[in-house]
């Protein structure tokens, strides 16, 4: 990884949620090479600190936070807090990336203990973050949250019926917001992936081709394109979008 000449997030300070792997780990990389001060959150200290390792050694800067979000509602505010500090100044370019994925099952499979934690941290979790970071936005009137959903958020699937509930109260608390937060200066919206490639879920590359081929484009995403359209929604050239659920997909809602 390089950084460019041109950095359009230069002086942002931003956190996201969930970035020691996957993409949002991506989404952090990305971030911090357009220029923004970074903390990388997550439960893990190696592959959060991996993260951090790679982004300063472009030369961006980048400062690790642990935080599970599936502890309680309490994490969530000391994380906001660890990252203020951490950046030294209030965060103004949130992204609530961090999410519970929820094995396939059918409706009579539903386990309590794991929709508890799904709805903890894909739910209550953001909204928390989001309440604790919004004053101080609000205070300097301007401000940027986007939300990870997903297209099992927006399209129905036969067995992730519950995690999809989760993300599409995700969309909704985005779409929301948007509408409270956009006349302070505060602009919300979220990105939608459809299948998409990570190092973490090499497994299941198969499916993923299986699921994204009946897809315009016929093929899944990566973490990469998900991440550019973050960095996108972020930017001053999206001053004008609000409330926006942007699927990376391929080109499935489009198409089906």
């Amino acid at each position: 990884m390089t950084l460019t000449t041109v950095q359009p997030l230069t002086g942002r300070r931003a956190l996201v949620t969930g970035s020691t792997s996957g993409i949002g780990r991506a989404i952090a990389i990305a971030l911090a090479r357009e220029g923004a001060n970074v903390v990388v959150s997550g439960r893990g200290k190696d592959a959060g600190g991996a993260v951090v390792e790679t982004i300063r050694a472009a030369g961006g800067a980048a400062h690790f936070v642990r935080a599970d979000l599936a502890e309680s509602g309490r994490a969530a505010t000391e994380l906001a807090q660890a990252a203020t500090d951490a950046l030294g100044g209030p965060v103004d370019l949130l992204v609530n990336n961090a999410a519970l994925l929820i094995p396939a099952q059918s409706l009579r499979e539903v386990d309590e203990r794991l929709a508890d934690l799904a709805l903890a941290v894909n739910v209550k979790a953001p909204a928390l973050l989001t309440a604790a970071v919004v004053p101080a936005m609000i205070e300097a009137g301007a401000g940027v949250i986007v939300n990870t959903g997903s297209l099992s958020g927006l399209a129905g699937n036969a067995v992730s019926a519950f995690y999809g509930a989760t993300k599409a109260a995700l969309h909704s608390l985005t779409t929301s917001w948007a509408a409270e937060l956009a006349p302070k200066g505060i602009r919300v919206n979220a990105v939608a992936p459809g299948p998409t490639m990570t190092q973490e879920n090499a497994a299941y590359h198969e499916t993923l081709r299986s699921l994204a081929a009946i897809t315009p484009d016929r093929r899944p995403g990566t973490a990469a394109e998900v991440a550019a359209a973050v960095v996108f929604l972020a930017g001053d050239d999206a001053a004008h979008i609000h409330g926006v659920i942007l699927p990376i997909d391929g080109g499935h809602q489009a198409v089906r």
